[in-house]
């Protein structure tokens, strides 16, 4: 499981022209599943994500978590992130999960983050085209993979 997470002072996702979630001050956070992928993926991702501390303290050092600000989170399925681009110029997705392994796991990532969080979390419609906004604040940007844990 791989995510870009992006510090934010606001986004928002919008499909057929309406706005379908939107946050202010947190995470907009970028969610690949590849086939491998499991609940324990998802899990250890979770956790590092509200424990993360790249938000500013009193002293202006990166030292606060998304829990301590009160921060929000919008998460989108992105099976783009597993892009394989070795040959050739077009992309291929074939370690990116199918839809009966990626909808699941979304979903758990989702629900298991908003529980961990005390509030709901934002989401976009997983397989829709959607149109992304961000205000990226820093710019701050992280990748995890939970592959690469150790």
């Amino acid at each position: 499981m791989r995510i870009i997470i992006q510090r934010c002072a606001n986004a928002s996702v919008t499909i057929n022209n309406c706005v379908k979630a939107a946050i202010n001050k947190g995470y907009l956070i970028l969610l690949g599943i590849e086939e491998s992928d499991t609940k324990d993926d998802a899990n250890w991702l979770i956790h590092k994500v509200i424990n993360l501390r790249i938000f500013d303290d009193e002293q202006g050092v990166m030292n606060k978590s998304i829990m301590e600000i009160g921060g929000e989170i919008l998460v989108i399925s992105q099976f783009t992130l597993f892009a394989s681009y070795k040959k050739g110029n077009r992309p291929s997705w074939l370690r990116a999960a199918k839809h009966e392994i990626s909808v699941p796991l979304y979903e758990y990532f989702c629900n298991e983050l908003s529980n961990k969080l005390g509030r709901p979390v934002g989401t976009g419609e997983f397989g829709a085209d959607m149109k992304v906004a961000l205000v990226n604040d820093g710019p701050v940007t992280i990748c995890m993979d939970s592959k690469a844990k150790e």
